[in-house]
């Protein structure tokens, strides 16, 4: 079945590596993940990847440290360089070209971020892996990811979570919550659903970038997400 979506930002979080660890990058969990990229990959679609580093360090949500705002949000910019480099190489021992390119200048290891080059990879049916956030402090990875999927001119921003959509209020604290199929954005905004950061949301929601959010755990939903089988929750 041909890709019902050309073009795609999959945005991962850094916890998603995590697996049954506390910290660090999971064997299994990474080989089940290129797994299940390499899925989507067979089907046709063009890939950029969005990586969170939150499985080695949280950012702002680590200030119990007493590091300074703007060098904990470097210090998780830099993980996430750490998260690309283990999926591309996961991926090219399936190999599957990818090219990592990072907003923060770190030449030795990957790419700078430039968009048209970007776009060249793509056209090649490279996956291209995003890292180091966009490169400035005080912004999340989901805003990256709404960010690139913007410049890349993808089609839909797809979230991988650990829940199988949007709920009206957390499942796991009231199991009497109502999953959406479709939700617009201004719905969303409205009855305060915590999909993505304000800034990620706004600017998917004016450049009409679709959000799906669904369950990265149940497999073979990447791979149905870009062929436009339902799955998750559509956001637009």
């Amino acid at each position: 079945m041909p890709p019902k979506y050309r073009r795609v930002v999959l945005k991962l979080s850094g916890e998603s590596l995590l697996g049954d660890l506390d910290h660090g990058i999971s064997p299994v969990a990474l080989t089940r993940i290129v797994g299940e990229l390499e899925r989507a990959y067979r089907v046709g679609t063009k890939i950029g990847i969005v990586i969170g580093g939150g499985n080695i360090w949280r950012g702002a949500s680590d200030d119990a440290s007493g590091i300074d705002r703007v060098t904990a949000d470097n210090m998780g910019m830099l993980a996430t360089i750490i998260n690309a480099l283990a999926l591309q190489d996961a991926l090219e021992a399936r190999k599957i070209s990818t090219r990592v390119q990072s907003a923060i200048e770190i030449t030795k290891l990957a790419e700078p971020y430039i968009r048209r080059r970007a776009l060249r990879h793509l056209e090649k049916n490279r996956i291209v892996i995003f890292a180091g956030g966009i490169g400035s402090p005080y912004f999340t990875t989901d805003t990256t990811a709404a960010l690139r999927a913007i410049e890349i001119d993808a089609q839909i921003l797809l979230k991988a979570t650990k829940v199988d959509g949007v709920y009206t209020e957390d499942p796991k604290k009231n199991s009497k919550a109502k999953k959406y199929d479709i939700l617009g954005f201004e719905e969303a905004i409205s009855k305060r659903l915590k999909i993505m950061d304000t800034s990620a949301f706004t600017l998917c929601m004016d450049n009409k970038i679709p959000v799906l959010v669904f369950d990265l755990n149940v497999s073979g939903n990447i791979a149905k997400a870009v062929r436009g089988e339902k799955v998750g929750t559509l956001v637009h």
